[in-house]
């Protein structure tokens, strides 16, 4: 388990259930976590090891071997995984197209003995099955509408563990444990306490694992669903589902939300609209809120694993289409209102309070209000050098601190704000060209935001305390 770090709605855990049983042997699960990976801290190895705790219970239960391995210090896990796959007949991962796992994937493949299988449990439509880019969301979202049909009755299992037949879990040879520990998650506190990782950014009051996960999509779909549409831009309900961090880190799967929400309306698949054309609202045939929210979860999310799956260079600006480079470019020596530096804007020492109050949120919670987030970025942009030192900033930050960032739905998010999956809007401004413009005067005028400010204020504490489809052998 790497990306997709959960017993649930799981196509790599399924897969290798069927593996399993075609081969009459038992099935051990590793889930590791490194200790040398960029922005690795405390906040990031809590909602993982959180989430470890979940799965270590889950699969005690159904007897199935689990080996948690928590890295003590950088590359001390190296070679773990030959030991285990030197025993083994077939080792079968996650297939995610980002951060610093599709490199690992790599050198995985080169090194084991065995075969190794991929799976993409990402999102609801296998990302293989588009072999281009789309330039735009309507673009993608028309080609979903088209695919999606075909792939939505080939779900993963809810519970993938029933199917087992295997009936002993297999023991974890002594002298593998002895290089490699399996790690105590009687105390992640402690655990944590130890490691060389980033302490300054501490663990958050939200808790990571599938159980945590679980609870907040039931929250979401009861209690907040319903008026979606309408609130999820206002930053003083906080209406969004609060779902990302769980999606990153593989502890909720898109299909368990679209089966949650399914079951809400009363929905089948033979609801989806026969009209292919791309319209962000009457596709899936459910209410307006559910249609909107499904349109974040589905087309933003998948569009963004869709372009770092096929964009090699997908983080960096060069990646921005022609149109954004030429006029931010072209805009690159226009008086700023005020330049920043990172530090500035890390601690949230600007003149914009509502800015100021974005960038607290984000490194005391983890997260900014989804609206809040697209502002966030603008105004980095307005106050920076230059475009590509704003997009600098804007990584180093998220990623930093975001607990859904290191993704590929963050770097899209990010690079929407240079001008990536949009279009040249007018008037032609100072320093934006003619990328899209947002402000501060704006968003105050039509959110009520000073709450939102009081409660970010630096007074209040800124500083942070078908599987086959699927499968690439």
């Amino acid at each position: 388990m790497t990306a997709s770090r959960r017993t649930r709605w799981n196509f790599a855990l399924q897969r290798a259930v069927e593996r399993s049983n075609a081969l009459r042997l038992p099935l051990l699960v590793l889930e590791p976590l490194r200790a040398g990976y960029p922005w690795a801290c405390d906040r990031f190895h809590r909602f993982v090891i959180d989430g470890m705790v979940d799965n270590r219970e889950r699969l005690r239960r159904n007897g199935i071997a689990y080996y948690p391995y928590v890295e003590p210090v950088d590359g001390a896990g190296r070679g773990l995984l030959q030991a285990l796959a030197a025993r083994a007949a077939v080792v079968v991962t996650d297939d995610y197209p980002a951060f610093f796992l599709p490199r690992m994937l790599r050198s995985a493949a080169l090194r084991l003995p065995v075969r190794l299988e991929a799976v993409d449990s990402n999102g609801l439509l296998p990302m293989r099955v588009a072999d281009r880019t789309f330039a735009t969301a309507h673009a993608f979202r028309r080609f979903l509408q088209r695919q999606l049909p075909g792939h939505l009755p080939e779900a993963p299992s809810p519970d993938p563990l029933a199917a087992l037949q295997a009936s002993e879990a297999v023991a974890i040879p002594p002298e593998v444990l002895k290089q490699w520990p399996s790690a105590d998650l009687r105390n992640p506190a402690r655990l944590i306490a130890r490691l060389p990782i980033d302490h300054e950014v501490g663990p958050v009051e939200v808790r990571g694992g599938a159980g945590a996960a679980e609870a907040r999509l039931s929250s979401f779909v009861d209690s907040r669903l319903a008026g979606y549409a309408t609130e999820r831009n206002r930053p003083e309900l906080d209406a969004t589902s609060g779902l990302s961090p769980y999606l990153h880190f593989g502890h909720v799967s898109a299909h368990e939300v679209l089966s949650r929400i399914a079951a809400r309306e009363g929905w089948t698949c033979d609801d989806l609209a026969e009209d292919t054309k791309g319209h962000r609202a009457g596709w899936w045939g459910m209410t307006e809120s559910s249609e909107a929210f499904l349109d974040q979860l589905v087309t933003w999310r998948e569009l963004g694993f869709n372009r770092c799956l096929h964009v090699e260079g997908y983080d960096r600006y060069e990646a921005l289409p022609a149109w954004a480079r030429k006029t931010l470019a072209e805009h690159a020596s226009d008086p700023r209102e005020a330049i920043y530096g990172l530090d500035d804007f890390e601690f949230a020492r600007t003149h914009d309070p509502l800015w100021n109050a974005a960038q607290n949120q984000l490194r005391r919670e983890g997260r900014i209000h989804n609206y809040m987030r697209m502002l966030w970025g603008k105004k980095i942009l307005e106050w920076s050098e230059c475009a590509r030192k704003a997009l600098q900033t804007m990584i180093e930050l998220n990623d930093k601190y975001a607990l859904d960032g290191r993704d590929p739905n963050s770097y899209t998010g990010i690079l929407w704000v240079l001008g990536l999956h949009d279009r040249a809007w007018g008037p032609e401004r100072p320093v934006f060209g003619k990328v899209r413009y947002m402000s501060s005067a704006n968003t105050a005028r039509k959110y009520r935001v000073r709450a939102y400010v009081e409660r970010y204020s630096c007074a209040g504490g800124g500083a942070p305390p078908g599987i086959r489809a699927r499968i690439s052998p």
